[in-house]
């Protein structure tokens, strides 16, 4: 008996040495810290997702310090939604928010969020800018629809994007500066900007707090638009170089009509102001990944990099001209994926995983990676295993709603598959082979030869929406 327990606990120390082997820097004693980086309206054209025009070097290399993965999908393609989802680790059918007025705590209102568990186990918990929701560009400098009892301390930085707001160009007057093709490419320098102050704040907290252990969430303003930056960052693209997504003949003849968010398609514009917003929208991204860049060199000049996560993420992807939509709040590919990128120390680099995850599985993973116990359920899933081992096995599909007026449309994506129906099929029902068709051009719903795949997706949808059964969650 005596060398039987010897044998397990030398089996029992090889395991762990094994476990902490894969995140080396587990095994210290001093805690992770957390530099939670979140991006406002970014989808995936980047230069490590494959983007060959844009330029995104400080996002690149963070690539290589950690896994990226290729298909992360939004709960909801729209600001507050997404965000109250991601935070609270619900999905939105369980917070509710499914516009941009209402605070979550109204239905959730003890519900402990992401940044308030590290707070509750002793971390100094820091938000610079946007992180909750805020109106862009209304409530830039403000609290906006923020969460007091998630944070230590707060930053609203306000910069002169929003002071010469009257200087903006606006391609689509008769809408809102915040849901419009507008922008400005500025005189002055990136500091003047509200993110390049946010940028600046957050390294001000890194420095002073780098002794002590800490969650500090760094919210981007761009490239949501109004697309402003300084004028630079424009010169790096000339608009006639810019590329327009991919269109083809009568591509809306099989596309429901309530899957369509831009009408008419591209708000009437021509091919001409098209590529001037998307020129200004690429530019935005340069810019604000030039800010990215100075907080990952001043993790690596306060010697934080080895025990310090890097989570980078944007709250949904973005429509540029895809099938004429615009922005997000549609179920396309473009729209519902979005970047994410975590650094573990001592982790995986510069890999790839091909697996679908969710925003909603960040909180799990970042409560398990420090440790913390959330002491709730959570409805996602800890990426931990991905972390180790991109390629490992995962069986998650990915899920994303919008809503149109009173109804909703509901998205399930698998690794090859995206089907979508829209009020439960009643307004309309999409199939895309991503494996083929990765343009989403060929809505195969009504194919004979993927009846199966239709009624297999149609009841992975039902498992992933609960709620949805009820009529208050229709």
């Amino acid at each position: 008996m005596i060398k039987l327990t010897k044998h397990y606990a030398f089996l029992g120390t090889i395991l762990l040495a094994v476990w902490i082997g894969t995140f080396p820097a587990l095994a210290q004693k001093k805690k992770f810290n957390v530099l939670f980086i979140a991006v406002d309206d970014l989808n995936n054209d980047l230069g490590t997702y494959g983007n060959t025009f844009v330029k995104s070097p400080n996002i690149d290399r963070l690539a290589k310090r950690g896994v990226r993965f290729d298909k992360a999908y939004t709960q909801f393609p729209l600001c507050s939604p997404s965000r109250s989802s991601l935070l609270t680790g619900q999905r939105p059918d369980m917070t509710k928010i499914y516009e941009l007025q209402t605070h979550f705590r109204k239905n959730l209102p003890d519900i402990v969020t992401l940044p308030q568990l590290f707070k509750n186990n002793n971390y100094y918990s820091a938000r610079v800018g946007k992180i909750f929701h805020y109106g862009v560009p209304s409530q830039i400098g403000t609290d906006g629809l923020d969460d007091p009892e998630s944070w230590s301390y707060r930053v609203n930085p306000k910069g002169r994007d929003k002071t010469e707001e009257p200087l903006i160009k606006n391609l689509t007057p008769d809408r809102g500066l915040g849901s419009a093709l507008a922008w400005r490419a500025t005189e002055g320098t990136d500091d003047e900007q509200t993110d390049g102050l946010i940028a600046s704040e957050a390294i001000k907290i890194m420095t002073e707090k780098k002794n002590e252990p800490f969650f500090l969430a760094v919210g981007f303003f761009r490239p949501h638009t109004p697309y402003v930056a300084p004028q630079k960052y424009f010169d790096m693209y000339p608009v006639d170089k810019v590329p327009l997504p991919k269109e083809i003949p009568n591509d809306l003849d099989d596309v429901p009509e309530a899957a369509l968010f831009t009408k008419p398609p591209h708000w009437g514009l021509d091919e001409a102001k098209r590529r001037e917003a998307l020129r200004a929208y690429y530019a935005t991204i340069t810019f604000m990944d030039a800010q990215v860049g100075k907080l990952i060199d001043a993790l690596d000049k306060l010697k934080l990099a080895e025990n310090t996560i890097i989570v980078l993420w944007s709250d949904h992807g973005y429509n540029v001209g895809q099938h004429g939509q615009w922005m997000k709040q549609s179920l396309f590919e473009n729209s519902a994926r979005v970047p994410l990128i975590i650094s573990v120390p001592g982790g995986t680099k510069g890999k790839a995983s091909g697996r679908t995850v969710e925003l909603v599985d960040i909180f799990p993973t970042l409560a398990e990676l420090c440790g913390l116990d959330p002491k709730q359920n959570l409805q996602g899933k800890s990426l931990t295993p991905l972390l180790k081992n991109p390629a490992a096995i995962w069986d998650k599909p990915a899920y994303t709603q919008v809503r149109r007026g009173q109804i909703f449309g509901r998205s399930v994506r698998t690794e090859r598959f995206r089907y979508t129906e829209w009020d439960g099929g009643n307004a309309g029902v999409e199939l895309y082979d991503h494996q083929k068709d990765p343009g989403e051009f060929t809505n195969l719903a009504k194919d004979n030869s993927f009846v199966i795949t239709v009624n297999e997706l149609a009841l992975l949808l039902k498992k992933g929406y609960p709620e949805a059964q009820h009529p208050e969650g229709k």
